[in-house]
């Protein structure tokens, strides 16, 4: 991918909050649109190679960095499901976005979910990539238990080039776009160590929100049809979740990845950038 086809935009989603977002234009007017939305302590650049299969089948698109996440504002509040969903909603209705497909990985599935739930006049249909159906109440038994098994590692002051090699042996099949997107998850600091853009603080926020409202309630009320793209086979054993938001969602379509990582937009995005084509159609 050419970076210099990425074109830098900026979003105000409410006043002194300025959502970045990172746009590939394609040269058929009149295509559907795509809005692509990371997960957790992620950023807008690991979606870099779907976008552009996405720009070469015809199709714009707009990644998002949610507050807090890459180059956006990093507010005091608004880190939840029900916030990151408004800002989607914001982004969409400034942008001018008509029925765009909306596009989550992880907790950015949730968001998506959220977002169709309560506004279903803003997409067209929705892509869940390993995500969209998470529930932190059916893996633990209360919030003391989440929070420690899912609060983050405190790895800021590490040297950035021990996070990429970390990164090239954990991910040997991504490619070094993927790879360097995932290290933006973090700043460079002056003296080549790492720090952490989205605060532990922030993080576990979003996990406590998370905990506290499920995508569950959501899931029917989602009236586009919708995309679900798990990480897993069908014979997984955490294929159950999976199967039930497939069946609580009106017009839902699942396509396994088996062995998949949780970042198969990283790993696999030509193939999820062809699932995701698949919606236009519908």
């Amino acid at each position: 991918m050419n970076d210099t086809e990425v074109r830098e935009v900026e979003v105000q989603v409410e006043p002194g909050v300025r959502l970045h977002l990172r746009h590939r234009a394609a040269s058929r007017s009149g295509a559907t649109p795509f809005l692509l939305v990371h997960g957790l302590s992620s950023n807008a650049r690991l979606w870099d190679e779907v976008a552009g299969a996405l720009a070469a089948a015809g199709h714009p698109s707009w990644a998002v960095d949610l507050r807090g996440h890459g180059e956006s504002d990093a507010p005091g509040s608004g880190y939840d499901t029900g916030t990151a969903a408004a800002d989607l909603a914001a982004v969409i209705t400034a942008l001018g976005l008509h029925r765009p497909v909306v596009a989550g990985q992880s907790w950015g599935g949730n968001v998506v979910v959220r977002l169709a739930a309560e506004h279903p006049e803003l997409p067209g249909a929705i892509g869940l990539v390993d995500g969209g159906w998470i529930d932190l109440h059916a893996a633990f038994p209360d919030w003391q238990s989440c929070e420690r098994a899912l609060r983050p590692q405190d790895i800021d002051g590490r040297p950035a080039a021990a996070m990429r090699q970390w990164l090239a042996s954990g991910h040997p099949d991504w490619s070094d776009t993927a790879r360097e997107a995932t290290l933006a998850n973090m700043r460079i600091r002056a003296d080549d160590t790492v720090e952490r853009r989205l605060t532990i603080p922030h993080h576990l926020e979003i996990l406590r929100s998370m905990w506290d409202g499920p995508p569950g309630p959501d899931l029917p009320l989602v009236a586009v049809p919708a995309l679900l793209l798990p990480a897993l086979g069908p014979q997984d054993d955490r294929a159950d979740p999976v199967r039930r938001a497939a069946a609580a969602l009106p017009g839902a379509t699942v396509r396994w990845y088996p062995g998949g990582d949780h970042d198969l937009h990283a790993q696999h995005p030509d193939m999820i950038a062809a699932d995701l084509l698949t919606l236009v159609a519908r």
